[in-house]
């Protein structure tokens, strides 16, 4: 065969090799070009950050909604982000691992520690999740009830008389369930000890990350490392005695679980900080909205009340169980609704793990995306009237 021949025939095979490339690139996602999200990415470098903290962050958002639509772009934080406030998109986007992955700025990692579950994705988080979860199965919570209920009577107890601040009360109370959650009877010995290191991270955990001495970022990494001596401590303490205990601590330490010493540390010391906060400001919230609905109060202080009477008339132990629980309909609908108007958190961080074509735009690789759950709950296309309280809206229809 002639070298022209061998020559025409190879740039011939070279010419369909790249047109087939060609016409599939140009018939994909990324041939089509597909347009961001509409919106404004503001300044450089410092993008809309200023505008969105000097005033409400949520009327920030709100306005870009009503602008753009229920997905828009910004830049804020020192990213680019897609914005979300549709409830299915936000679903999408939270129950696709593979797509969009859990992220938070370098400091919290190494304040709570970068072996925490929620700076993972994948079968290691799946582990995490599944022993969380065990610990906290129906049969396990039931023989905590009493222990719960001593608790919240040590703390009412303890007000007696006094003016008090709600939601630092409400915060002690959570910390101390939820070290009853953790480490069982255990947290008796070293309690005061890990509170102390708590306050001190919790002063410094939103703080400039800045780690020189007297600053409250150098003073939250000294009781984070505090904090990890103690739970050696206790780790230590228990594989001497060799005994099973039914708490997260046991669960994380089980032979199964597979954890090592620092993992196990630094998802103790991220579930009782995400765990303490959070649940601490909804109870605030549930004490102010039943203060300003008495008819909801005292419909709540009824059912209440009614569950003492039975337990009076058929002789039964008086103190809290877990079948009680189960017949507070009024009360549960109203932690239903105070989750929803509350939002305690208004927003949440992703991270697109790969370009993303969703709702006919692109979300390109490493962009953040942030479901804002406040202005999901607070739509008039989610529920009638978003601003007003009214626990009715999750009444059971049979």
């Amino acid at each position: 065969m002639e070298l022209s021949t061998m020559l025409f025939l190879f740039v011939s095979f070279l010419t369909i090799l790249f047109s087939k490339s060609l016409i599939k690139f140009f018939f994909s996602s990324k041939g089509r070009q597909l347009p961001l999200p509409p919106g404004t990415m503001g300044w450089p470098y410092i993008g809309e950050t200023f505008q969105m903290y000097s005033q409400d962050p949520n009327v920030f958002f709100a306005t870009k909604i009503k602008r753009y639509g229920s997905i828009f772009k910004s830049h804020i934080l020192g990213y680019p982000c897609v914005m979300i406030s549709d409830p299915e998109a936000a679903k999408f986007v939270l129950n696709k691992a593979q797509l969009f992955k859990p992220t938070f700025p370098a400091s919290k990692e190494r304040m709570l520690g970068k072996q925490a579950i929620f700076f993972h994705q994948g079968a290691y988080h799946a582990n995490l999740r599944r022993l969380v979860l065990r610990t906290f199965r129906p049969e396990v919570i039931k023989d905590k009830v009493s222990y719960i209920e001593s608790i919240a009577q040590s703390c009412l107890k303890s007000w007696e008389g006094k003016m008090i601040t709600t939601f630092l009360e409400m915060k002690t109370f959570t910390f101390n369930v939820a070290l009853l959650s953790i480490f069982g009877k255990d947290e008796n010995l070293y309690g005061e000890d890990l509170k102390r290191c708590y306050y001190t991270l919790e002063r410094g955990y939103n703080s400039m990350p800045i780690n020189l001495p007297g600053t409250l970022f150098h003073k939250a990494m000294k009781a984070r490392k505090e904090l990890a001596q103690i739970l050696a401590q206790i780790i230590s303490t228990r594989r001497n005695m060799k005994q099973d205990h039914n708490d997260l601590l046991g669960s994380f330490m089980s032979e199964e679980a597979g954890l090592s010493d620092e993992q196990i540390a630094d998802n103790i010391i991220g579930l009782i900080f995400a765990a303490r906060d959070t649940t601490a400001t909804v109870l605030t919230w549930i004490v102010k909205y039943l203060g300003e609905n008495t008819s909801v109060l005292e419909a709540v202080t009824e059912e209440q009340e009614s569950i003492l009477r039975a337990k009076e008339e058929s002789g039964e132990e008086m103190g809290l169980n877990w079948s009680d629980t189960k017949n507070m309909p009024v009360t549960s609908r109203v932690i239903q609704e105070t989750l929803r108007i509350a939002s305690i958190l208004s927003f949440t961080f992703r991270e697109a793990v790969e370009d993303v074509e969703f709702q006919g735009y692109l979300i390109p690789k490493g962009w953040k995306v942030l479901p804002l759950f406040r202005n999901i709950h607070h739509s008039p296309d989610n529920f009638k009237e978003p601003e007003k309280f009214d626990p009715s809206r999750f009444e059971v229809i049979i």
